[in-house]
């Protein structure tokens, strides 16, 4: 089985040392950035890390290490910092003032508080897929399993400085644009590409670059994009998902390719395990999306790793998948741990997020390779670290 690339946007907002409030640093900070591999953003206040696309975990994540450090390195140079989480825990809106250029302008004027509010950072993963009728049909394969994803990288508890109830409140102000949500049901790259032309030609958007649904076929790059999913303050927590979400696309490449029938989910169900994950994150129930019942977020999370295990173990991820998730599953979603630091608040919030961002455990060498068996199955974990809870 040959192993597909997958890369990582990672975004990143940029806060003041002494406040921890953001600060609209971003053209600043690029500017003591090498030239490839970061971009700024539509605010000012936010950059984006792009790494090169990769076949080895292993070589994902030091890409991704790489880049936070050069990144933290260049902020700490101009008396800023960064940190990676979907919202900004202490902010006001004048915080981040839109980044300057004509498309920019365009956006703020059409879609006014919509765009002023969208002060948001996100994860984006993608997977190499050369042929765009098949990625375009694999899709209805992989969207409900995108909630899951969601819910592992809830960080953004926090808006205006408010603790919002919702593990990612970030997912809740992206939904508010017209072309967001899950994506459709699509049997080629011909209905992809008419539905994203009508779009634009109705003036709903502006342009390709402002289809915002959680998966979509990449404008400039022959890959799947996965855009559901918040910033991640933990670098292992953004390679998890980056490597579960290539599972997925290698699954779902499989079954477009033999014809089998895509699963039929609405879009009203798409939207309410979106909000669900978005509403609970780890710490409480997800909607399976082979039922379309509740479930604990443990019990969702490992049955999708089961299912993922063949390609897992193909790829050599099964060891490090078992080993973050597990990790994560006993800490909380980013969510949970700013909200239970000592003596809770959006302040103490962005200290662990600054310090998160920029810690980087060492890799144990175990993880580091392959596994060419499945004789340690991800049932036996099911049985001990992910009993089933009464919904």
């Amino acid at each position: 089985m040959s192993i597909r690339t997958v890369g990582v946007e990672e975004e990143f907002h940029i806060v003041d040392r002494r406040t921890g409030r953001l600060s609209p640093a971003g053209t600043e900070l690029l500017a003591e950035l090498p030239a490839v591999g970061f971009t700024g953003e539509a605010k000012e206040a936010s950059i984006e890390t792009n790494s090169e696309p990769h076949l080895e975990l292993a070589d994902l994540r030091a890409d991704l290490i790489r880049s936070r450090t050069l990144l933290g390195r260049a902020a700490e140079k101009i008396g800023v910092a960064v940190i990676a989480s979907g919202t900004a825990p202490l902010m006001d809106l004048a915080d981040s003032p839109q980044a300057a250029g004509d498309r920019y302008a365009a956006i703020k004027r059409d879609y006014a508080l919509v765009a002023e509010e969208q002060v948001v950072c996100g994860l984006h993963v993608h997977v190499g897929i050369e042929d765009r009728d098949v990625a375009a049909r694999a899709m209805s394969w992989i969207s409900p399993h995108l909630p899951t994803l969601l819910a592992l990288s809830a960080s953004s508890p926090y808006w205006l400085g408010d603790d919002t109830g919702y593990a990612s409140w970030r997912n809740m102000l992206w939904q508010r644009w017209p072309s967001a949500g899950p994506a459709d049901n699509f049997g080629s790259a011909q209905e992809y590409d008419a539905m994203l032309e009508g779009m634009v030609r109705s003036r709903v958007i502006l342009d390709i670059g402002m289809h915002y649904q959680d998966l979509r076929l990449s404008s400039h790059v022959p890959t799947l994009e996965m855009r559901i999913c918040d910033a991640c303050p933990d670098v292992d927590t953004s390679v998890l998902i980056a490597v579960l979400f290539r599972a997925l696309v290698e699954r779902g490449v499989r079954a477009a390719k033999s014809g089998e029938r895509p699963p039929q989910h609405s879009q009203a169900w798409l939207r309410a395990a979106t909000w669900r994950a978005a509403r609970s994150g780890l710490e409480g129930l997800l909607i399976d999306p082979t039922t379309m019942a509740t479930d604990s977020a443990r019990t969702v999370i490992w049955q999708l790793i089961e299912e993922l295990m063949p390609d897992l173990v193909a790829s050599g991820d099964l060891a490090f998948v078992r080993t973050v998730a597990r990790r994560m599953l006993d800490e909380g979603s980013s969510a949970a741990q700013q909200l239970r630091v000592q003596n809770p608040s959006p302040r103490a919030a962005v200290d662990l997020l600054r310090a998160q961002t920029l810690t980087f455990p060492d890799l144990p060498s175990a993880l580091q390779k392959p596994r060419t068996t499945t004789s340690d199955p991800v049932d036996q974990d099911r049985a001990t670290d992910a009993p089933t809870l009464v919904a």
